[in-house]
């Protein structure tokens, strides 16, 4: 695929987009904040300023929106570094985040703890850790079994996947229809409403240890399009990068989802949005995935929570626009990804 601009260009106009969305998402919302108010706001952390804003002015951007926004930002980061990176080392343009079962593991995992009674923190950590079991699951299933381990582990992965919805639907079924199964339901159409600083805590760390060597060795995964023998005899060992870049990937989502429910899309179509800008070449693709993403994750968000009077789950909004741009995707390249 033939790049429109240099892939360091793409790179700033990216974080450049990223910004002014940021800006905009503090000033966008029922309490209207101008963008001077937001300025000085910021700006009185630093050196004193005499205040020309209201107190419930600086509530609502320290303690409501800087959490959504970064929440925002880290979720739409790790999914579309995911997406770009199952896709690199699977060579398959059809990969996403949820290859290897990390987010029907992730749903269950937050549905039990929902029908349960569990606290948010509880359901969050829940559905972390069920989702890392999942993929867990799905690896020792591929490494077992005889043949080809790259169509092993995705066969495991829909194996996997499938059970983990099946065992999300049994637990909407014997949940409580006037209160558990609404929760649940709002759970997995995926949404940012309930940001706060213990959950923007509890998933940094985890995508921090994700997305460090994923950006660290990016440049490696190119190798890997040159197929496995050509890989090796360049002194790559496949089965180990291939394995390093699944859990890294795996570990960003399973923390993704456990804070935002289920959020499609992202990852498989961001990725390709940026491919089609920078090129092929991981080294600026990593980076301009994970920017894109971060600025496609903000610009969702503010349609939420702007659009009609009542909030829209994100996971709907991102399959009214990532499916329609996908299609748009296969028609113009002639049915290819």
């Amino acid at each position: 695929m033939k790049k429109r601009f240099s892939g360091t260009k793409v790179i700033w106009l990216l974080a450049l987009m990223l910004a002014a969305a940021a800006v905009c998402s503090f000033c966008l919302g029922r309490f209207s904040v101008s963008p001077r108010q937001l300025f000085g706001i910021l700006l009185s952390r630093i050196i004193y300023i005499e205040p020309f804003w209201t107190g419930t002015m600086e509530v609502v951007v320290f303690n409501i929106r800087l959490p959504r926004i970064l929440l925002a930002c880290l979720v739409g980061c790790s999914l579309s570094a995911a997406g770009a990176a199952y896709q690199g080392v699977f060579q398959n343009p059809m990969a996403s985040p949820d290859l290897l079962g990390a987010s029907s593991g992730a749903a269950f995992g937050a549905a039990l703890a929902i029908l349960l009674g569990a606290s948010s923190a509880i359901i969050t950590l829940s559905a972390f850790l069920s989702g890392i079991v999942s993929v867990a699951l799905v690896l020792l299933i591929g490494q077992r079994a005889p043949g080809k381990k790259v169509v092993n582990l995705i066969l495991a992965g829909i194996m996997v996947s499938s059970i983990a919805s099946a065992a999300t639907s049994f637990v909407k079924l014997v949940a409580d229809p006037s209160n558990q199964l609404p929760a649940i339901t709002y759970w997995l159409m995926g949404s940012l409403s309930g940001a706060k600083r213990g959950e923007l805590l509890f998933a940094a760390i985890p995508m921090a240890i994700g997305l460090i060597p994923l950006f660290a060795f990016r440049w490696r995964i190119n190798i890997l399009s040159l197929g496995d023998d050509e890989a090796r005899s360049m002194g790559v060992n496949v089965n180990m990068l291939r394995t390093a870049a699944a859990l890294c990937a795996t570990l960003l989502t399973a923390a993704s989802v456990s804070v935002s429910g289920m959020i499609g899309w992202v990852g498989l179509v961001m990725p390709h949005i940026c491919r089609r800008l920078a090129g092929n070449d991981y080294r600026f693709l990593m980076p301009a995935s994970m920017l894109g993403g971060a600025f496609f994750m903000l610009l969702i968000d503010n349609i939420s929570r702007n659009l009609l009077s009542t909030e829209i789950p994100i996971g709907i909004l991102t399959a009214f626009i990532g499916a329609p741009f996908f299609i748009y995707l296969i028609l113009r390249r002639g049915g290819r990804i």
